[in-house]
Parts: C-alpha cells; sequence; structure tokens
C-alpha cells in the first residue's frame, strides 16, 4: 500500500502564554477565591481567538483530507484486491484445468498399460496352459517306451541282447524325461511372470484409481466460483502435508509404473516366444526319436525275420538228413544181419567140414576159401558195426541240432512277437506330434 501522506503544516506563529493572574481586590464581590486559582477568568484576545479558530480549521481540514485520501486509497485497493483476487483465482483454475490434462495424460497411459498388461498376461496362462497340455502329452510316450523296455526284458536268450533298439528306446526314455523337466521349469518361470505380471498390474491400477479419484477432486476444484454455494472457509489448509510429492517425484511415480508394466510385458512376450520354441523343439525332437525307434524296430524285426528264416530252412534240411540217416541205419542193419547170415553159413560149412575122416580132412580149396570167406565177412561186418555206430551218433547229433534249432526258432518267434506285436503294435498310441496336442 502507498505511504499514507502527511498533513500539511500550520503556520508557525508564537501561542500567547497562559495567565493565571487573577485581579485582587477589583472584585471585593467575588466568591471563587482561592478556588478559582490557576484558571483563566479573563476574555481570550482577538489573535489568540483567531489563531484558535485556524487551528480547528486546520484540524477540521486535515481530517477531511485524511478521510478523502483513505477513501481514495480503500476504493483503489478494494479495486486492485479485486483485480488480484480475480487474476489469482483465474490463474489457479488454468493451473488446475492443466494439471487436470496432465493427470488425465498418465490416466490415459495408464489405462492404456493395464489393458495390454492383461491383454498380454491372457496370452502367457495361455501359453502356459499349451504347457500343462504338452506335458501331460508326454505321459503318453513315456509310458509307451517303458511298456517297451518292459516287453523286451521278456525276451529269451540269445535274444536278450542290448541292440540298437534297446539303445534307442533308452535314448527317448531319456529325451521323454529332459523334455518333461524342461516343461515343469518353464511352467514355474510362466507362473512366476504371470504372478509378476498381475502384481504390476495391481500396482498400475492402484496410481489409475489415485488418478481417478485426483481427476475428480480437481474437476471439482476447477468448477468452484464464488457464487458456488458449498464454498467453507478452511484456513488449516494452506499448510503442506509432511508426505506431499513434487510434480517431479509424482510424474517419475507414474513413469516407473508404466517403465516397470513395460518390462514385465517385454518379459513376458519374451517368454511366450521362448514357449513355442520350446514346444516346437521338443516336438520335433520327440517326433525324430520316435521315427529312429520305430525305423530300428523295422530292421531289427527284418533281421529276425531273415534269422528265423535260415534256421527254418536248416531245419528243414537237418529233418530231411534225419530221415536219410535213420534210413541208412535200417539199411546197415539189415546189411549187417545178412552179413552174419553168410558168416553163419561159411562157419558153419567150416565146421562141419572139420568133422571129415582122416586123410579126407584135407587143406583143398573149398577151405582155404572158406577161411577166405570168414576173414572177408569179418572185416565187413566189423566196418558196418562202425559205421553203424557213427550213423547212430551222427543221428543224435542231428537229433541234437533239430531241438536247437527248433529252440532258436521258438526264441526268434517270441523276440518277434514282442518286437512286433507288443511293442510296435502298442506304439501306435504314440502322440504324432506334441505342438498340436498342446492346442487340445
Amino acid at each position: 500500500l502507498p505511504e499514507e501522506p502527511l498533513p500539511p503544516g500550520l503556520p508557525s506563529c508564537p501561542l500567547p502564554g497562559k495567565i493565571c493572574d487573577v485581579a485582587r481586590g477589583e472584585r471585593p464581590g467575588s466568591c471563587c477565591g482561592m478556588a478559582m486559582a490557576g484558571l483563566r477568568t479573563a476574555k481570550y484576545q482577538l489573535p489568540e481567538w483567531h489563531r484558535r479558530n485556524a487551528r480547528v480549521y486546520n484540524r477540521a481540514y486535515a481530517v477531511g483530507e485524511e478521510s478523502e485520501r483513505g477513501r481514495a486509497e480503500a476504493k483503489h485497493l478494494t479495486k486492485h484486491a479485486a483485480a488480484c483476487a480475480q487474476r489469482a483465482q483465474e490463474y489457479s483454475k488454468t493451473t488446475l484445468a492443466q494439471r487436470l490434462q496432465d493427470i488425465h495424460f498418465w490416466r490415459v497411459e495408464l489405462q492404456k498399460e493395464i489393458v495390454e498388461l492383461d491383454a498380454e498376461t491372457n496370452l502367457l496362462a495361455a501359453q502356459k496352459l499349451r504347457l500343462e497340455r504338452t506335458l501331460d502329452a508326454t505321459e503318453v510316450p513315456y509310458g509307451v517306451v517303458t511298456d517297451n523296455l518292459q516287453c523286451r526284458e521278456r525276451r529269451q536268450p540269445p535274444d536278450l541282447v542290448i541292440d540298437e533298439v534297446e539303445r534307442q528306446l533308452l535314448k527317448e526314455a531319456d529325451l521323454i524325461r529332459n523334455i518333461r523337466d524342461l516343461l515343469k521349469r518353464t511352467i514355474i518361470q510362466a507362473t512366476n511372470q504371470i504372478r509378476s505380471n498381475r502384481i504390476q498390474k495391481e500396482f498400475c491400477e492402484l496410481d489409475w484409481s489415485d488418478k481417478v479419484e485426483t481427476y475428480h477432486i480437481d474437476d471439482k476444484c476447477v468448477g468452484y466460483s464464488n457464487d458456488s454455494t458449498d464454498i467453507q472457509a478452511h484456513p488449516s489448509s494452506v499448510k503442506f502435508e509432511e508426505n506431499a510429492s513434487t510434480p517431479k517425484t509424482w510424474a517419475q511415480f507414474s513413469h516407473d509404473n508404466i517403465y516397470s508394466a513395460e518390462q514385465e510385458k517385454l518379459a513376458s512376450v519374451q517368454l511366450r516366444s521362448l514357449i513355442n520354441n520350446i514346444i516346437h523343439d521338443v516336438s520335433e525332437d520327440l517326433r525324430m526319436q520316435r521315427a529312429t525307434v520305430n525305423e530300428a524296430f523295422d530292421n531289427h524285426c527284418r533281421e529276425l525275420d531273415d534269422a528265423k528264416l535260415r534256421l527254418e530252412q536248416h531245419l528243414e534240411k537237418i529233418l530231411k538228413d534225419i530221415g536219410e540217416e535213420e534210413a541208412n541205419i535200417v539199411a546197415l542193419k539189415k546189411a549187417i544181419r545178412d552179413k552174419e547170415t553168410h558168416l553163419k553159413v561159411a562157419q558153419t560149412r567150416l565146421y562141419d567140414r572139420s568133422f571129415r575122416p582122416n586123410i579126407e580132412l584135407c587143406k583143398d580149396e573149398p577151405q582155404f576159401r572158406l577161411v577166405s570167406e570168414v576173414e572177408e565177412l569179418t572185416v565187413f561186418l566189423e566196418a558196418l558195426k562202425r559205421k553203424l555206430m557213427e550213423s547212430e551218433q551222427c543221428l543224435k547229433n542231428l537229433e541234437e541240432t533239430r531241438m536247437k534249432l527248433e529252440k532258436e526258432i521258438a526264441v526268434k518267434a517270441n523276440s518277434i512277437f514282442i518286437d512286433r506285436e507288443k511293442c510296435m503294435t502298442f506304439r501306435i498310441r504314440y502322440p504324432v506330434d506334441l505342438e498340436v496336442a498342446s492346442y487340445k
């Protein structure tokens, strides 16, 4: 406010001294006496009267000037205060409107992040469901492989060997176990990411909710005017709260929430891509291993068929040899009996000729011939008997070989039945594609 001007000065002039002398004895009839001592009872002088009037006029003029000046200053102050108050109110309304724009901007950004993060969380949940279905789908091939290994344990020696089929089945079992472990770890990772997404979404929702409430409050404040009926005096509202934020920290808080939401969303997108790759890769690996095992089964079954066929051919030949050897033994026995009959005839002749009398007991040509015949027949009989023994041993060997061949054929037939009828038939239940199964 402008400094109040001083009142105009009065003309300086010496004032008359106060005369307090009382003329004694001039007025013998005075009753004042000593009680009126010190008070002027005489009349004022004319200059004194003029000066006194001048002082009254000047004082009245000064008071009037001061009053006029005060009224002018009050009027000016009133106009200035009204203008300043109006400007301040308009500026406050403008700042509130700007603040509403800022709040609206962050509210829209937060709402956008909430919607996108919720959609991304739903997509990740769908991928997690695919992982769980893929994990469930691996139970069938693992059961098939386990059953194949258990069935092949029932093969009989010497077919109970660790062949290529066995190695590929064990490799397939290890592959399925590794796939299941990988799927379980990925499911846990997806669960943690979904939890992080929802936590960050909750942070954004809380911030968005605060922004909505603040927007309504500031929008209500923008609508206040001097004519509003719900305005009240709140003298204590001018102080700042100790925990109040600054515009920089306020904007940084929402920025950090949006940035964290973007990071979680990016991590979720990368994890979804990783899940797609994992499902595709494990499906392809399992499909290739399944084809390898089936090929090993086919090759092994062909080998078993060839081996069984060769054994059957050998068995057919052995059976033919056994028949021929049995006929040979019968022929040898008949030959031995015939030769024994011839020997008996010759020996009987020699025996009867030994009874010739006297000089008739001659070593003649028939005698020598009969002796030679007996010796010759004896040699033939020994040879035939040895050959009979050899033939009987050969027949025994042929019978043992026949039994071995029949046993080998039975073993091969059992192995073929296990591999082809049990294992390969059961492998038909094997899922064609895990990636397709993950959508079912």
